[in-house]
């Protein structure tokens, strides 16, 4: 077993996707999947934190540890620190924060992030790849992180960063930002320290809880899977996409144990 627990954050209400965590994607509910994936990393304990009672009779029904927080949070991050609180988790624990529409993200990356926290320089932990195409580059939907030379996040952003001053460095900027995937590592004093701050101007623009952690001038190291997670769901069209890659994961797994 690993020395980290799981939260998985989930609430029933989304801008683009409302009911996201209960979308059903090859027969099952999105955050099922994540759920599972999560159990699948050797993490110590897995909790889904909601405040909604339809994700929370969903959740049970499928095996999972769920702890009922309050409506009131702004962000998944005060939801994981309330679970924190309630059970008790001690100021060294590792925490891993796996977003609920991660449904392709492998466990080797839940574990890979984790063990990022082994640098005491480090005060959280994320992971990012390469970005996959120009498009990338320039969609909002796609978060882009800038790293320094010992790979801590510079910064996040949903514009097209760093911005290139002629046509020939395009490709160049384009290769400089790294995609963010949907998933973080703290422990529990940092944590409790980021959810006592306010947001900073920062976060409240780019809407990226992130940054508020970088303006309190917290290190965030950076990881590269070795194993590029799947697509995070954000609009029906991705729902659709995860649907296939999922689709196709079974059916290559059910061929090999043939």
């Amino acid at each position: 077993m690993g020395d980290f627990v799981v939260v998985i954050p989930a609430r029933f209400a989304s801008e683009r996707l409302p009911g996201k965590p209960l979308r059903l994607i090859a027969g099952l509910p999105m955050l099922q999947h994540v759920w599972q994936r999560a159990m699948e990393s050797d993490a110590q304990e897995v909790v889904i934190a909601t405040d909604d009672e339809r994700i929370r009779a969903a959740a049970s029904e499928f095996g999972a540890t769920v702890c009922m927080t309050a409506d009131s949070h702004r962000s998944g991050t005060e939801r994981i620190a309330e679970v924190a609180e309630k059970l008790a988790w001690p100021d060294d624990q590792v925490v891993i924060n796996l977003q609920g529409d991660e449904p392709l993200m492998p466990p080797a990356v839940v574990r890979a992030c984790a063990a990022l926290l082994a640098d005491p320089v480090a005060d959280m932990a994320t992971m990012a790849s390469p970005l996959l195409s120009s498009d990338d580059f320039h969609d909002p939907n796609i978060v882009k992180v800038l790293l320094d030379d010992k790979g801590f996040a510079l910064y996040f952003s949903r514009a097209a960063i760093p911005y290139s001053r002629s046509d020939d460095g395009n490709s160049l900027a384009a290769n400089t930002a790294q995609h963010h995937h949907g998933i973080y590592g703290y422990r529990c004093s940092v944590l409790r320290d980021l959810v006592k701050a306010e947001p900073s101007p920062l976060e409240r623009c780019e809407r990226l809880e992130q940054l508020r952690a970088l303006s309190m001038g917290l290190k965030i190291k950076v990881g590269c899977p070795a194993r590029r997670p799947g697509p995070g769901v954000d609009t029906e069209r991705d729902i659709e996409v995860a649907n296939e890659l999922l689709r196709k994961s079974a059916s290559s797994a059910q061929g090999k144990r043939r």
